[in-house]
């Protein structure tokens, strides 16, 4: 067995991993990098509007034989370990003939990426389901995916075996979320087999000393807030995150206060409505949907006439909002602050931030800030990461107990060996040969 990692030695984001036999090629990911060479963040809306032969000149494409061109043999198969653009932005770029395994959920997932946030889709008639502790043959390989907890809905990791080697690929995962069962069944599932290697993301390896809260205490921490929030609370987070859309509704619901889902937010509840407590907005009195007038505006050329139907049941209009606004937790986005509050916010508003803080030093929040200072508002931070924290990856590399550790979706690879023993850094584009 061989291993390649074309994109994600050195970078957080963008993970592009080749694992080949004499006759099979997998594909793990192809994720749209999210930083250059100089870690300043790109704009993803750029990137996505670009051509194959653009991207492939600016560097973004890396150089997989036959994963985006037909000079060479197709690969077997792209395996996607979860929705977010940096693990999925270059899927519309392959060879349409590779089948695309992935969870229901993270099909789901991009389905709502797709129809509202201009993300990538997964094609149906490429999309090949993988369910958690169920092996599957892709040529010489046989492949068990394992549910994992991350800050998005269907996420993965993948235990890959062929010609009596053992590779397992942690995909983005971590420890303080809502689900620690996923965790103790990988660790279960591995504890008695030999692992090779361990292809381990390390986004946080560098932060020794910081640690967040689990999803329980942010939970917590957001119930505070919103109890002492004198006004309208403005919730900002990833929809596709249901951790947190599970502690927003569930800390709206403990203060008494009405969770109000934009249509984005009310679409993924809809779809992981059976799977999920969430519930469908529709059917309880405890959510109401908001439609924001760019949705108005552009519902039916993507094709959510349904949705639209089936949401509108729910409906609450701005007027009411306005009117007693200390009843409700309100999905928000700055987009909303011109476009449907007419740039002025409700009286002492209070915005619970919960996304990565790099985000409010972009142009779109200075006006949302400055909307909510005039209202005598305020906006106060409330997150943690959807990534494995330090001490967690020291644990879990200790649990598994790869012979050979190889970090991955991380700028700081050379700090794992301080931390864990048989650790080799790879290059993007080196060759590992299993022997």
């Amino acid at each position: 067995m061989r291993i390649t990692i074309h994109r994600g030695t050195h970078e957080i984001g963008g993970n592009c991993i080749e694992v080949a036999t004499d006759k099979s090629r997998i594909i793990l990911d192809v994720g749209m990098p999210l930083f250059n060479e100089d870690r300043e963040p790109h704009d993803s809306t750029t990137l996505r509007r670009q051509s194959s032969e653009e991207l492939r000149k600016m560097g973004v494409l890396p150089n997989v034989p036959g994963l985006f061109d037909d000079t060479a043999p197709k690969p077997d198969a792209i395996l996607l370990s979860h929705a977010h653009e940096d693990h999925t932005g270059l899927l519309r770029h392959s060879q349409v003939e590779i089948p695309i395994y992935a969870s229901v959920g993270t099909s789901k997932m991009m389905q709502a990426g797709a129809k509202f946030a201009g993300q990538p889709i997964l094609p149906r008639d490429r999309h090949e389901k993988i369910y958690a502790g169920q092996p599957v043959q892709i040529g010489d390989f046989r492949v068990t995916a394992f549910s994992v907890d991350h800050s998005i809905y269907g996420a993965q990791a993948f235990l890959i075996e062929a010609e009596g080697k053992t590779v397992l690929y942690s995909g983005d995962l971590r420890m303080h979320g809502r689900k620690p069962g996923m965790h103790r069944s990988l660790i279960e599932a591995v504890k008695n087999r030999t692992i090779d290697v361990l292809m381990m993301e390390g986004t946080h390896i560098s932060h020794k000393d910081h640690r967040g809260p689990n999803e329980y205490e942010l939970e917590a921490e957001i119930t505070a807030h919103i109890q002492s929030a004198p006004g309208l609370v403005l919730a900002s987070f990833s929809p596709q995150h249901v951790d947190r859309l599970v502690g927003f509704f569930r800390a709206a619901k403990k203060t008494n206060r009405i969770f109000i889902a934009d249509a984005y937010t009310a679409y993924v509840m809809y779809l992981i409505a059976s799977e999920t407590s969430v519930p469908r907005p529709e059917s309880t009195k405890e959510v109401k949907v908001f439609f924001p007038k760019f949705f108005e505006e552009t519902y039916r050329k993507k094709q959510l006439e349904k949705h639209f139907l089936v949401m509108s049941p729910a409906r609450i209009w701005m007027n009411e909002v306005r009117l007693n606004p200390s009843r409700y937790v309100m999905l928000f986005r700055p987009s909303m602050l011109e476009s449907d509050f007419g740039g002025i916010l409700p009286d002492r508003s209070r915005c619970l931030y919960s996304r990565w803080s790099g985000y409010l030093d972009r142009p779109d929040w200075q006006p949302v800030k400055a909307a909510l200072a005039k209202a005598k508002g305020d906006l106060i931070e409330s997150h943690t990461s959807g990534h494995i924290f330090y001490d967690d990856i020291i644990e879990l590399v200790g649990q598994v107990n790869a012979k050979t550790v190889i970090p991955i979706h991380t700028f700081e690879p050379e700090l794992f060996p301080s931390s864990t023993a048989n650790v080799r850094i790879l290059a993007d584009g080196e060759l590992m040969e299993l022997c």
